[in-house]
C-alpha cells in the first residue's frame, strides 16, 4: 500500500509540473504570434531606411565618413529566461569563432539577458550587462538601456565599431554591423536617373538617417531574437511535456500493477479466512 501511495503522489506531482510546463509552452507560442506582427512592420521600416540611404549615397558617395581605426563592441542578444536549450551557448560559440579585427582597443561585449550573464560572469571583455525582454512590450526599455551603454562606450573610446550577434530568421546565428552604418551602400548602382530633392544638406540627412537606422535595426534584431527564443522554448517544452507524459503513463501502469497485486492479496486473505472458518 505504501509503495502504491508513493507512486500516486509522484504521479500527482508530475501532473502538476506537466500543467505548468504546458501553460508556459502556450504562452511562448502566443508570444511568437504577437511578435510576428511587430517584426514584419519593423523589417519594412529598416528596408525603407536602407533604400533611402542607398539612393542618397548613390549621388553623394563622398558624404560617407571614412571609418577610423575603431574599438570593436559586440552586442550579444541572449535570454532572460530558461527552457530554450543551448540558445545562449550558441551565441558564445559564434563569438569565439569570430576573427578579432585589429583595433586600438580590446574588444568589448555588451550581454543582453540574465541567463547569458551567468555564462559571462568572469569574462574580462564584458563592458555592460543589460537585462533582456521577456515579452514584446519590454523591448523599448531594453533598447533605451542599450543605447545608454553604447553612448557610455563612445565617451570612453574615440571610435566604435559595433556588431550585433543574435539568432536571426530560420534560427541562424547572425552577426550584423551596426556602426558605422551604410558602409556597403556607397557603391550600389543608382536606382534613379536624377538625384533626390533635399531640404537638408546630404551630410545632415545621412546623420538623421543613421539615427533612425540604428533605432529601427536594433528594434528588428530584438524582435527577431525574442521570436527565436520563444520558438526554442516551445520546442524545448514540447519535448519536456512529452517526456512527462511518458513518465506519467509508466507510473500509472506501475500503480495499476500494484493495485492488482493488493487486490489479489486481499482475495487470498479472504479465502484463507473463509477456509479457516470452514474448518
Amino acid at each position: 500500500m505504501t509503495r502504491r501511495r508513493t507512486l500516486e503522489q509522484h504521479l500527482h506531482s508530475l501532473t502538476e509540473i506537466r500543467g505548468i510546463m504546458n501553460s508556459m509552452k502556450t504562452l511562448a507560442y502566443l508570444e511568437t504570434r504577437k511578435l510576428a506582427r511587430f517584426l514584419d512592420a519593423q523589417q519594412a521600416v529598416v528596408s525603407s531606411i536602407e533604400s533611402a540611404a542607398a539612393d542618397l549615397l548613390g549621388f553623394h558617395p563622398d558624404i560617407l565618413p571614412e571609418a577610423p581605426a575603431a574599438t570593436p563592441v559586440f552586442l550579444l542578444i541572449g535570454t532572460d529566461r530558461g527552457f530554450c536549450g543551448d540558445f545562449n551557448h550558441a551565441l558564445l560559440r559564434h563569438l569565439e569563432a569570430t576573427p578579432q579585427p585589429g583595433s586600438p582597443g580590446d574588444p568589448s561585449v555588451i550581454a543582453i539577458g540574465r541567463k547569458l550573464h551567468t555564462l559571462l560572469e568572469r569574462d574580462a571583455r564584458v563592458a555592460a550587462l543589460v537585462d533582456g525582454a521577456t515579452v514584446v512590450e519590454e523591448i523599448a526599455a531594453v533598447l533605451n538601456r542599450l543605447a545608454d551603454e553604447i553612448l557610455t562606450l563612445q565617451h570612453r573610446y574615440e571610435a566604435l565599431e559595433v556588431f550585433c550577434i543574435y539568432h536571426g530568421n530560420e534560427d541562424k546565428i547572425v552577426m550584423q554591423r551596426l556602426l558605422p552604418p551604410f558602409a556597403g551602400l556607397a557603391h550600389r548602382p543608382q536606382s534613379f536617373p536624377h538625384p533626390p530633392l533635399l531640404n537638408l544638406s546630404p551630410a545632415a540627412l545621412l546623420a538623421a538617417l543613421t539615427d533612425q537606422y540604428l533605432f529601427a535595426a536594433l528594434h528588428a534584431m530584438l524582435y527577431t531574437s525574442l521570436m527565436m527564443e520563444n520558438h526554442h522554448r516551445v520546442t524545448h517544452l514540447d519535448g519536456a511535456v512529452k517526456h512527462l507524459d511518458d513518465q506519467a503513463e509508466q507510473l500509472a501502469r506501475q500503480g495499476n500493477t500494484l493495485r492488482q497485486e493488493e487486490i489479489i492479496e486481499e482475495i487470498e486473505v479472504i479465502l484463507l479466512s473463509a477456509a479457516g472458518t470452514g474448518e
